[in-house]
């Protein structure tokens, strides 16, 4: 069994959409936790509504990069869709931050409220300067 926790972003129908990715991911995976959501100032692109930010703790059969792809395909079964630009308004955001205790996404140390989210469910991480 594999452990993710993976960061959650939505600034269109947030709530909704994010009800929605843990209402699939539950049922499709194993949902073991689940931080608190905050509202961010959108990056890079300061023209759009807030998002609303947070991370799940799941566990999963698949390994990383299946889970990766599996990840891709929920977003597109919540309507994202991908424009070219990166920082624009999206349904959902669902990316890998830790596999398995290890850190794997720059976000953990580049964004204070990836790092918050991420260690309210993994507490140990508070300290890792990986």
């Amino acid at each position: 069994m594999n452990i993710a926790a993976v960061g959650v972003g939505s600034n269109i129908d947030a709530a909704l959409n994010i009800a929605g990715a843990r209402e699939l991911l539950s049922g499709e995976h194993t949902l073991l936790k689940e931080s608190a959501f905050l509202v961010t100032t959108p990056i890079g692109n300061y023209r759009q509504p807030d998002f609303l930010n947070g991370a799940f703790l799941v566990a999963t059969q698949l390994d990383r990069d299946e889970f990766t792809a599996y990840l891709k395909k929920l977003e597109y079964r919540l309507g994202r869709v991908r424009e070219a630009d990166k920082y624009g308004p999206r349904t959902i955001d669902l990316d890998i931050v830790v596999w398995n205790g290890k850190i794997v996404h720059r976000d953990f140390h580049a964004r204070k409220f990836v790092k918050n989210a991420v260690v309210e469910l993994l507490p140990e991480l508070e300290t890792r300067k990986e």
